[in-house]
């Protein structure tokens, strides 16, 4: 993920004042800091006892727990592992509040206290360890945290809470599953939805935010390149199939260079290319694999179709007869649409965040090319408006010495990633606690 200059630019004393609250945040924040023990002990049994997608049976129920105690409603099993907790608080508004609670099929080597040692084996036969290598457990546990604020505040606010956990972000099925199940026709269906993300690229306690597109269309492509296999001391008596999937691989770098704006964003990266078992045998097929991104529904559409063309192309220039042209598969289940943050609400809560925790702490960021399910929520009906933050995570010695040093931290994913949970939680509760109590006023 790329970092803006300007959150490069701050330097440790300036993060340090943006750190002190204003005195009109305090109350709120006094309430945060109480909560924090026993957040840090659910964060803690969390981070330990990971769970892949689809598998997020112990997490739910520690969530779904935790919302009945403090008079949710709470359904569970919706669209596979999903809970859905909703308060009603008198007239107004409906506010979802979203959580993805799964792991990754990565081992931990933070080498910290407390680090998952949960393996298992996936449905492929891999056997790996389960580690929250991109801080679900910190969202869940500030989800739990917002759930104890707004239950103890009711008196604050009037309208109805929707507080969703989510199962298999990883793999961009979780949001669909759960709307697919109802959850905008057997819930009250929402009028703003809100989410955090952890971030890897600056200093913890710090929030970011991104007006319009912030996150991107996530695709994954199959190519299947058909040849003619035979002997590698007799090519000329077959259609080598590595060479037409070499030249596919270079063409598809024309597509971002040549034929997408350049103010328009746009990513094919190979990410596998699979051929051959042996040093003397051309192979009958080659496959690759793409990860392939973009912001508009516009660009994914001329990427898919530019990579077909080009597939094909390359096939007929290589002499391929028509029942051997390479075969395309998108996988639709796999497909994660690009996270478009509603502009003017956007920006609405960011003057009302920095009004909380200030200027400095509250930053606008550069849209990523990652991906986030989240979008769903938004998309599924244009009249909601949506926003996921970003909360800094680095610790903030870890990020100066980074800096000073010159080297990269580790990234969303890594199995080294280690967020400075206390600082995210705590910002990420009472940022989306405060968000959701000023879009449901009194009265």
């Amino acid at each position: 993920m790329k970092i803006s200059g300007r959150i490069l630019g701050l330097g440790a004393a300036a993060l340090a004042l943006g750190l002190a609250a204003p005195v009109a945040a305090q109350s709120l924040g006094d309430q945060v800091q109480k909560q924090m023990p026993s957040l840090m002990d659910i964060y803690k049994d969390l981070h330990a006892h990971p769970e892949l997608s689809f598998m997020e049976v112990r997490s739910a129920g520690i969530l779904a727990a935790e919302a009945r105690k403090l008079g949710f409603t709470v359904t569970e099993k919706v669209g596979g592992t999903g809970i859905v907790a909703v308060m009603k608080n008198g007239p107004g508004p409906v506010v979802l509040v979203r959580a993805d609670m799964d792991g990754l099929p990565v081992t931990e080597q933070t080498g910290l206290p407390g680090a998952s040692t949960v393996r298992v084996t996936t449905k492929e036969g891999v056997e790996t360890g389960v580690m929250h290598a991109c801080g679900h457990d910190t969202h869940m546990t500030a989800w739990i945290g917002v759930a104890r604020l707004m239950a103890a505040n009711k008196g604050q606010w009037s309208g109805t809470l929707v507080m969703i956990g989510q199962p298999a972000e990883e793999r961009g099925a979780g949001a669909r599953m759960m709307l697919a199940d109802g959850l905008y026709t057997r819930f009250p269906k929402p009028e703003y939805a809100i989410a955090f993300h952890d971030a890897a690229q600056f200093p913890a306690g710090m929030i970011g935010y991104t007006p319009g597109y912030a996150l991107a269309n996530v695709d994954s492509v199959d190519v299947t390149v058909k040849g003619l296999g035979g002997h590698g001391a007799y090519p000329q008596a077959t259609k080598d199939p590595i060479v037409l999937a070499s030249r596919i691989v270079t063409a598809l770098q024309t597509l971002v260079a040549r034929e997408i704006s350049p103010l328009d964003s746009g990513v094919v990266t190979v990410g596998s290319f699979h051929a051959g078992a042996k040093h003397n045998i051309i192979p009958d097929e080659a496959k690759l694999q793409l990860t392939v991104r973009s912001y508009t529904d516009e660009v994914r559409t001329q990427l898919l179709d530019g990579i077909a063309r080009i597939a094909k192309g390359e096939a007929i220039a290589a002499g391929m007869p028509e029942d051997r042209m390479p075969t395309i598969s998108v996988a639709k289940d796999e497909y994660t649409p690009s996270v478009f943050n509603t502009p003017e609400f956007t920006e609405e809560m960011a003057a009302f965040l920095k009004t909380r925790f200030g200027d400095q702490r509250v930053v606008q960021m550069p849209p990523v090319m990652g991906g986030e399910d989240f979008s769903r929520y938004g998309r599924e009906d244009k009249t909601i408006k949506s926003l996921i933050l970003w909360v800094g995570g680095v610790p903030q010695a870890e990020y100066d010495a980074a800096k000073k040093e010159g080297r990269t931290l580790p990234s969303l994913h890594s199995p080294f990633w280690a967020p400075d949970a206390p600082a995210v939680i705590s910002t990420a509760t009472e940022a989306l606690a405060s968000m959701a109590m000023k879009l449901m006023p009194k009265g």
